[in-house]
């Protein structure tokens, strides 16, 4: 399967390693830096490839995976998406450092935000609940996998998803819909931030 990846840092490199390691190709973009993206791409090796945003997009599975100051700007420019799967790995921080500052969203969760951004998708929040740094250290540890948390309004648009986790080697759960289980696993949500283990 070829995944579109709309962005190019951290998140999109790591994740991009693991569909290129299950056998899938990836489509990275990124702001516009051309030579920075080539390099990425040229470091991940056989099966990725550079492309812009709105190509990248076409993919039948989308990841997004910019920081939250950039994802309106992003999806504003991207046309409809038809019924893609548009996997939102984001988290609503206007800022990290020196300390964490949130947007207020008011009733809505930051997916039901991408959602409305994203008419035609079919949005999944997921790889957004686990820290970074344990994300990038792989799905086990020891006999145990990590669990990565899953939420969504479209059940077969889930379920590919959730396969996907499965082949990158993680285990995971799915809560339930973006308005309510969106709101438990995005950044300072209750689930948000947990080394969740299974040896199932």
């Amino acid at each position: 399967m070829k995944i579109g990846i709309i962005g190019a840092g951290e998140v999109a490199v790591v994740l991009a390693r693991y569909a290129l390691d299950a056998g899938h190709e990836v489509v990275l973009s990124n702001s516009g830096n051309a030579e920075k993206l080539a390099r990425i791409v040229a470091g991940l090796g056989a099966g990725a490839s550079a492309a812009s945003a709105q190509e990248a997009a076409q993919a039948a599975v989308v990841l997004l995976a910019v920081p939250w100051t950039q994802t309106r700007e992003v999806l504003a420019a991207l046309p409809d998406w038809s019924g893609r799967i548009l996997i939102d790995a984001t988290n609503p921080f206007l800022q990290i450092v020196p300390e964490w500052i949130f947007d207020d969203l008011g009733e809505e969760s930051s997916s039901e935000l991408v959602a409305r951004l994203a008419p035609g998708a079919r949005v999944v929040k997921a790889f957004n609940s686990e820290l970074m740094q344990r994300l990038a250290q792989g799905p086990t540890v020891g006999s145990a996998r990590r669990v990565l948390l899953v939420s969504g309004d479209h059940a077969e648009a889930n379920r590919t998803v959730v396969q996907l986790i499965g082949e990158f080697g993680f285990a995971s759960i799915e809560l339930g819909g973006l308005k309510t289980a969106g709101r438990l696993q995005q950044a300072n949500g209750p689930l948000a931030g947990h080394d969740l283990m299974t040896n199932t």
